[in-house]
């Protein structure tokens, strides 16, 4: 009898519920959804914090109402990079598999992400702030791939480096590991406000106010838009944006309603569909 060769079938982990996480706290308030890394003293990342991230992206991908992600720390380092203790021959794939998941669910979710650094982000945080859509950072702020100088390169920054600042600055930040200043951040592009520690707090909840008094779907959109377009030559970059802009925005209700706002002169009332 012809014997049949098994077939392994993998399953995914079982997503967890923000109640049962014990690194991130994750919190829903008045169209945001604020992931606070809390891994005390340096926010190392290990497997389970990662999940945790993954888990939490996917909760908030299923509430509607929140239109931005807010990701910050409740440590004086906003994150040290991965726990050197996950770096061992049995659990390697299995955290570069959740670390990846994690810069992919940043990616590909249709909230805006808000990156708030107030404190060191080394390697794997660097990385996570850099896949932020929006940076701010105080001068507390340090950024740095250090990754050259134990032997391995960081291999989500040598992709997202170049978008940001260019190769030849992508060469130098991964080349030679030197820590950036946020000052020097700045002037990069890595991040988009510099601002005292002091105005931190208003100069978020100035953004966040500012951008969920926009309608949900069109950010979503918007989002879509400039993202999905990197990569594409002008052309192709300028026929996929306008087909989102005549095929989907146009057929919201809050694209036509943000018209007839404007054409009566008052504030929009977005249904946020």
């Amino acid at each position: 009898m012809e014997r049949r060769p098994t077939v392994e079938v993998r399953t995914e982990p079982k997503r967890r519920t923000p109640q049962e996480f014990q690194y991130v706290q994750l919190r829903l308030a008045s169209g945001v959804a604020r992931m606070t890394l809390n891994r005390p003293e340096h926010n190392l990342l290990n497997e389970d914090m990662l999940r945790e991230l993954v888990d939490g992206i996917a909760f908030v991908a299923d509430h509607q109402e929140v239109k931005l992600i807010v990701l910050d720390s409740a440590c004086k380092v906003f994150c040290g990079g991965i726990d050197v203790g996950e770096y061992t021959s049995e659990r390697v794939f299995q955290m570069l598999d959740a670390f990846h998941s994690v810069f992919a669910g940043i990616l590909e979710t249709s909230k805006p992400v808000l990156c708030v650094v107030n404190g060191p982000a080394i390697g794997g945080g660097a990385e996570l702030a850099a896949f932020g859509d929006l940076v701010i950072a105080t001068p507390k702020a340090l950024f740095a791939q250090p990754e050259i100088t134990i032997g391995v390169f960081p291999p989500l920054a040598t992709t997202i480096l170049p978008f940001l600042v260019g190769p030849k600055i992508a060469l130098e930040l991964v080349l030679l590991g030197d820590p950036v200043t946020a000052e020097r951040a700045l002037e990069l592009g890595l991040i988009n406000r510099l601002v005292p520690e002091s105005k931190l707090e208003a100069t978020v909840n100035d953004l966040i106010e500012r951008i969920t008094s926009h309608s949900g779907p069109v950010l979503t959109m918007a989002k879509r838009a400039i993202l999905s377009g990197m990569g594409l030559s002008l052309r192709d970059g300028l026929k996929h944006s306008m087909d989102i802009f005549l095929n989907e925005l146009y057929r919201l209700e809050d694209s036509q309603e943000g018209l007839r706002a404007l054409v009566e002169k008052r504030k929009p009332n977005w249904k946020n569909r």
